[in-house]
């Protein structure tokens, strides 16, 4: 009878980089210009069914812009989106992350920095964007797998 065997770290580690997340998910980014108005960065936020863009200039992220900067800065503050540009309103200097990076390296970023989206920067521009949302899915399945093998080992299937 032959014993089996548990997956090793490296194989659930690889499962859980926000690479392997963006392989699943999608690299598709939807940005917006620093010189956009607010209304059309939360027209493209709508249409796209995403809650924040990064702000792009000149190929570089410069910012992000998010449903929760609309409402505290545009909205709280009496401003209208058409006349408000996302310069005005966009979080400065955004925390990125690299595809390397793990999902709980990101957790902990968020939670840390009280954010709910994280730009994926590879070689200097954006190639993905990722959300609490994503990173939950990701430790959900990334533990039904390991429940999975647990089951498996177990049972000697």
């Amino acid at each position: 009878m032959a014993t089996q065997q548990l997956p090793n770290k490296e194989k659930l580690a690889r499962l859980d980089t926000v690479r392997t997340l963006l392989e699943t998910k999608g690299y598709e980014v939807w940005d917006i210009s620093p010189g956009a108005t607010v209304y059309e960065a939360i027209e493209q936020m709508a249409l796209k069914h995403v809650g924040a863009l990064p702000v792009i200039s000149q190929g570089t992220p410069v910012g992000i812009i998010s449903e929760r900067d609309y409402a505290r800065k545009v909205i709280l503050q009496g401003r209208s989106s058409r006349a408000t540009l996302v310069r005005e309103i966009m979080t400065p200097s955004p925390v990125v992350v690299a595809p390397h990076q793990t999902v709980h390296e990101c957790l902990q970023i968020m939670t840390l920095r009280r954010i709910r989206h994280l730009p994926v920067v590879d070689e200097g521009r954006v190639s993905g964007i990722i959300s609490i949302g994503d990173l939950v899915k990701s430790i959900i399945e990334t533990q039904a797998f390991t429940i999975d093998q647990l089951h498996t080992y177990i049972a000697g299937t």
